[in-house]
């Protein structure tokens, strides 16, 4: 009989291999690549070492028994086997013990595996509904901001602007006028989404420097699917001034994706980006003149029926974009001087500094709120909207000063801000001109 002690130390061994001989049977099984021949020493080590050592019967079938694994093939190889089981194991054996233990162990792996774990169909039902949601969400935050939203609203509310001055009453803002604007402003959305698309497409590396949180440089939009958007964009943009069939239109259309197309596609003779006069030019030419002079014929030859004349109001609103837009057209590269500097593209700020290039558009800013002072006085005929318009510029002048002290232009992040602030400012002059344009048609009628 064993002592107490001994039972114990020969209970923890047991334990311990019967978690270790699985990892010993692979290991003997990979190298002898024989999987009987390991199952048996498992199965001789575990007899010894689990069986019940109160009992002390000896049988030579029981061991044959548990060297029956091998395979019918190599009876020889099984008989060697066996003898040295003989002769080497001459301990108590078991057999039905050992069974009933194989058998718990089975019966305590099976358990484990029929456990129900939780279903991937209902899971999938639960979650596609959400999963869906925030993919259309993340897709169109991407979207948005890869169409650069500011330059389109501004667009959208200079579409706006234009087609009021076409406009000689209050009775001409009708369903008609409300559809010949849109027929501007859904072609030039996608031509819009093109522009800004197509210089993201081909200016990966560079943003990767100077604007890493863009989808195509962070990796949240592909590629393929930044060309496929861009692509796109241009067919439907053209397509749909086809169905439409407004010459201005389409020359709008046109002319811009032959400039912003030339601007940054990296082709012989092309890219003009690395140009900055050429970059200054084209800014100044779409904003100046290509968006306001073909939006007010649309509106005035092929939605009214009119023939084309240039009010005071429209050379007004062309002599303040110049200025703005030139300004905008040199403010753009401020933030950006690291990585255009890298990859050879020398703007102004790059060549003049960034300082110099700041003030210049700060100047040019102001010159434009000076124009549009001068323009108001001359261009409406109500003295009441000469001075609302007039203290509009003057005030936005102002606020612009005023914001320039706050520009730490060692900062991208500050020159950056700057930059979406004078687009802002944009917007509330548009803003501010086209409630003046709509208060002196209001007069105006009022007088009549």
């Amino acid at each position: 009989m064993l002592v107490h002690s001994q039972r114990v130390h020969i209970y923890a061994y047991t334990r311990l291999l019967k978690h270790q001989l699985p990892l010993l049977s692979s290991f003997i099984s990979s190298i002898f690549h024989c999987k009987s021949f390991a199952e048996l020493i498992y199965q001789e080590l575990f007899i010894i070492v689990g069986g019940n050592l109160g009992r002390r019967q000896h049988s030579t079938n029981n061991i044959y028994y548990t060297s029956s694994f091998v395979s019918k093939a190599s009876q020889p190889e099984r008989k060697t086997q066996i003898e040295c089981n003989l002769l080497r194991f001459q301990q108590p054996s078991l057999n039905h013990h050992f069974k009933g233990i194989e058998g718990q162990e089975r019966n305590r792996r099976y358990v484990v595996k029929a456990a129900p774990a939780p279903s991937f169909d209902s899971e999938s039902h639960v979650s596609n509904p959400k999963s869906i949601f925030d993919s259309t969400k993340n897709f169109l935050s991407n979207i948005y901001f890869f169409c650069y939203p500011y330059s389109m609203i501004a667009r959208t509310l200079g579409t706006i602007s234009a087609s009021l001055i076409a406009v000689q009453n209050v009775s001409d803002i009708s369903p008609l006028f409300f559809i010949g604007l849109l027929q501007v402003l859904i072609p030039h959305f996608f031509m819009d989404l093109y522009i800004n698309g197509v210089n993201q497409v081909f200016d990966i590396e560079i943003d990767k420097i100077n604007k890493p949180y863009l989808p195509l440089p962070s990796g949240k939009l592909s590629y393929t699917t930044g060309v496929t958007i861009v692509a796109s964009s241009a067919i439907l943009s053209f397509w749909l001034s086809g169905i439409i069939g407004s010459w201005p239109l389409f020359w709008s259309l046109a002319i811009c994706f032959t400039l912003w197309s030339g601007y940054s596609i990296n082709l012989p003779l092309l890219r003009w980006k690395r140009f900055p006069q050429l970059v200054a030019t084209f800014m100044f030419a779409s904003w100046a003149y290509i968006f306001p002079i073909t939006f007010y014929l649309h509106m005035q030859t092929f939605v009214f029926k009119r023939p084309a004349i240039f009010p005071r109001s429209l050379i007004v609103s062309i002599a303040f974009l110049s200025f703005y837009a030139l300004g905008i057209a040199l403010s753009k590269d401020i933030p950006d001087v690291e990585g255009d500097t890298k990859h050879g593209i020398h703007s102004f700020s790059a060549r003049l500094g960034q300082k110099r290039v700041f003030w210049i558009c700060v100047f040019l800013f102001e010159m434009a709120f000076g124009v549009g002072l001068v323009g108001s006085a001359i261009s409406s005929s109500s003295t009441l909207i000469k001075i609302i318009t007039g203290l509009g510029h003057v005030i936005l002048g102002s606020i612009l000063w005023n914001h320039t002290k706050n520009i730490d232009l060692t900062s991208p992040a500050s020159t950056r801000s700057f930059y979406m602030y004078i687009w802002k400012v944009i917007l509330l002059n548009i803003d501010y001109h086209l409630r003046s344009l709509v208060l002196s048609h209001y007069c105006n009628e009022m007088i009549v």
